[in-house]
């Protein structure tokens, strides 16, 4: 895709701050309607170009609307360095490689003077496993058994999977036309910890997941998400290409998923899955039979430490178990050793698949055991969560700081950006013992004009008994002033349901509960349906995009503070010490968290419309208020009923 007639100088020596300029308004000016200059979007291109060019690091806050993904992809493109953008879903992921990029290289490219080429990176359970693929149709036609993990598959769906599979150039589950059960695209694909690789698979030649990575690494942009990007810094970049420029986008949720990531998980679902791969090659071991004892005896250690942190070395019920867990897979692992690769029907690719888990495993269970060892550097906490049903032990880094400290800051320019950056972000990733710039280069929306901001001060505290019929009340006053219209936003599952039973027979509209239907399709019944409310908790505070009248109010009935014992917070309290853990570590999240649920509000420059915070307390405290009030748009502000149902009742006239 050459262009003949090149206006941007794109050479080395060039000006990388001016040519980007250039470019991006070649690309607003290609948009339908010519586009629109925004300021925001032109100083957050050139403070990017600005860190390319001189190879620092750069924290941006960009607000909603300022169109930060033109204003990174753009002087990335231009340099022509290597380049990963991380996103924080596939939904942006796919936006990003299915949208903005094709119109890019479409409208771009011809004034480079030169091409470009981007390509899709995600987790290996993300495609349709060749391999997997072909036993489950051998099975079917009674060739030979399946290991167990497809009992429960839909045999209309694996067939219509393996049609398309025929058909498919990527194998991503995303252009799948259909949305398979978790059990029947389990049977089809396999994740990385179960995976051997391609040298060791027979259909490696096929494999989609290979193919994707073929091409990524010919790419001059890759697309992928931040937990694999946090997978790839555990693997000490093993997974994803070289490259010279990272960015992160929702860069505020990097802490938390590249935690995750290089950390790990046991439970007994991992067992059980093992024992199905092994039993199809060793029927008759005593050993499988051993390393499936455990699952249940897993649960029975973890149940008594749900919701705690632990330390599995001091817990003699839980030391003992991962201790036999160790003895027992390594028996197992030295049984696969001695089934032959070349076995007859799919046995080599099954005892690789089983090897590669019974590994990975072996590994998670030592790392449980010894809480500072291990491949990632720092100090590890772990604790249990899920149900007295389905427990798991989870194990992270307590700082990631050490981890990107070693294996991202000194290696690549790195572009981290959000509508909502904390201000401590840096020194939470260890940032700040390198070459950065933070810059805030605000929003294109006029709030002053277009939005109120209500404390209602008349409330209860929100620690009094009377305070969840209040809210009723309160949410009930605001529907009826904003015609319904309304997103409502919890932060406990018990206050949502209690909301949501208290209101549908009090509220004339349409009240939708999160778990209704599926968050695409009921975001979409949302925004069809003008005076409809929705209800939810976390999973709506981000990523809700109903832009136009049919969200005209959000209310937030208490401040986010993360819960006190939220055992991964906790190791990260105790590591900045007690005196300092609340505006270190929970007021930076309660801010960011209010701003991600105030920003679902206006999401164009003619949208109008008030954020309702039922807490009384960013009124009344004097200690941190204006710390969550600096987190906000520039919004008015109200504390009286009286005049914040005032505004809704304009906004509906």
């Amino acid at each position: 895709m050459d262009g003949a007639g090149s206006n941007i100088d794109t050479d080395p020596g060039s000006n990388l701050v001016e040519a980007s300029a250039i470019a991006l308004e070649e690309a607003c000016g290609a948009l339908p309607g010519g586009g629109e200059r925004r300021p925001g979007q032109e100083a957050m291109a050139r403070r990017v170009a600005e860190a390319i060019d001189g190879g620092t690091h750069l924290v941006v806050r960009a607000g909603t609307g300022t169109g930060k993904s033109m204003a990174y992809l753009i002087p990335a493109i231009v340099s022509g360095r290597t380049t990963i953008v991380a996103t924080a879903t596939k939904a942006l992921q796919d936006q990003l490689a299915t949208k903005d990029l094709p119109f890019l290289q479409e409208h771009l490219a011809p004034h480079l003077g030169r091409s470009f080429t981007f390509s899709t990176l995600k987790g290996r359970s993300n495609y349709v496993c060749v391999q997997r693929l072909a036993e489950v149709e051998a099975a079917g036609s009674g060739q030979q058994q399946l290991d167990g993990l497809a009992e429960s598959a839909d045999d209309e769906q694996l067939s219509a999977i393996a049609e398309w599979a025929d058909e498919t150039s990527t194998g991503d589950r995303s252009e799948l036309p259909l949305e398979p059960s978790a059990s029947t695209w389990a049977a089809v694909s396999v994740s990385s910890q179960e995976c051997p690789g391609a040298a060791r698979c027979p259909s490696g030649d096929e494999c989609f997941a290979e193919k994707a990575r073929a091409t990524a690494e010919a790419s001059d942009l890759v697309v992928t998400n931040l937990h694999l990007y946090g997978i790839d810094l555990a693997a000490e970049g093993a997974i994803l290409p070289d490259h010279e420029l990272a960015i992160l986008d929702e860069a505020h949720q990097t802490e938390d998923v590249v935690a995750r990531a290089v950390g790990c998980e046991l439970r007994s679902g991992r067992f059980q899955a093992l024992v199905h791969r092994a039993r199809a090659i060793l029927a008759r071991s005593t050993t499988v039979d051993d390393v499936a004892e455990l699952a249940g005896r897993v649960d029975d250690a973890l149940v008594p430490h749900v919701g705690d942190r632990v330390v599995p070395a001091d817990l003699s019920d839980l030391r003992s178990i991962l201790e036999l867990a160790t003895n027992r897979l390594a028996a197992l692992r030295a049984e696969l050793l001695g089934v032959p690769q070349d076995g007859p029907g799919d046995v080599g690719a099954r005892r690789a698949r089983a090897l590669r888990s019974c590994e990975v495993l072996s590994d998670d269970v030592s790392a449980a055991l010894d809480l500072d060892g291990g491949p990632v550097p720092g100090r590890k906490v772990a604790w249990t969560e899920g149900s007295t049903h389905r427990p798991s032990l989870q194990v992270a880094p307590i700082d990631v700081a050490h981890v990107l400290d070693q294996r991202l800051w000194p290696t690549r320019t790195v572009v981290l950006t959000s509508a909502t950056v904390p201000a401590n972000l840096p020194g939470r990733l260890g940032l700040t013992d390198h070459d950065h710039r933070f810059e805030d280069v605000g929003s294109p929306f006029d709030f002053e004009n277009q939005s109120l901001l209500y404390c209602a001060t008349s409330m209860p505290d929100p620690r009094d008994d009377g305070f969840l019929d209040a809210c009723h009340d309160e949410i009930e006053r605001l529907a009826e002033a904003s015609g319904g219209r309304m997103l409502a936003l919890f932060t406990s599952r018990r206050a949502l349901d209690a909301a949501v039973e208290a209101l549908r027979d009090r509220l004339p509209w349409r009240v939708l509960h999160q778990d209704d239907m599926p968050k695409p399709l009921l975001v979409a019944e949302f925004a069809a349906d003008e005076t409809s409310c929705l209800f939810g908790t976390r999973g709506l505070w981000h990523g809700i995009d109903v832009p136009g009248p049919s969200l005209s109010l959000v209310v937030i009935d208490r401040i986010p503070f993360p819960r006190p014992d939220d055992p991964l917070l906790s190791a990260r309290r105790d590591l900045v010490g007690r005196e300092h853990s609340f505006r270190e570590i929970d007021l930076p999240l309660a801010a960011t968290e209010l701003a991600q649920g105030a920003g679902r509000l206006i999401r164009r420059a003619t949208d109008r419309g008030m954020v309702a915070v039922l807490d009384r307390r960013l009124a009344s405290n004097r200690s941190y208020r204006w710390d969550l009030l600096a987190a906000l748009p520039e919004m008015p502000r109200t504390g009286e009923r009286d005049e914040a149902l005032d505004f809704l009742a304009r906004l509906v006239d």
